[in-house]
């Protein structure tokens, strides 16, 4: 069974939240075209103040919208794009891919999932009390993160709201995802 792409954003500048578009054109070693997290060295503003050289295996980001769901019945008002994600996917369990899975999205585009999403505390400013459903230790003490995963383009390729999702799976032994 495939996913699809319920909803596209990007921001030209460094926002917590991104614009809506109905289509997207992903670079192949980039990113997002016109996203201010595309390049081939990271950009978000944390890690190139540690280090500007570094990889930017967050070329793009992706969540589900099942969590715009849980969250909504949870009183709060998340809209796509709100959450700084690029693509909002329907039907994956983004969370339970291995690093390193393969997503084809439409018919030309392909990521790799690089890892999770590790959420700052922006999004408590953005809305009360939204960061430990986002972000807490389970029972065991070990760290929960829901908002979503991060990826690198591999196929260059323009991606349209309504688009289909295959997954490829990775040779295993397969490694959990960890935050990048």
């Amino acid at each position: 069974m495939a996913g699809r792409i319920v909803s596209l954003s990007r921001s030209p500048n460094h926002a917590f939240s991104k614009d809506g578009a109905t289509t997207l054109r992903l670079i192949a070693g980039i990113g997002v075209e016109g996203d201010a997290h595309a390049g081939k060295k990271v950009q978000h503003r944390s890690r190139v103040a540690v280090d500007p050289s570094q990889p930017n295996l967050r070329q793009v980001h992706l969540l589900h919208a099942e969590l715009l769901h849980d969250l909504k019945a949870k009183g709060f008002s998340i809209r796509p794009g709100q959450l700084g994600e690029n693509i909002l996917t329907q039907d994956i369990d983004l969370l339970g891919l291995p690093t390193g899975a393969r997503l084809a999205l439409g018919d030309e585009a392909e990521i790799e999932i690089t890892g999770l999403r590790n959420p700052c505390r922006q999004i408590e400013t953005f809305e009360t009390g939204l960061f430990e459903q986002v972000a807490y230790r389970d029972g065991s003490g070990t760290w929960v993160r829901l908002v979503g995963v991060m990826a690198i383009v591999l196929t260059a390729g323009e991606i349209l709201v309504g688009d289909s999702i295959h997954i490829r799976w990775p040779d295993p032994p397969h490694r959990s995802l960890v935050p990048v």
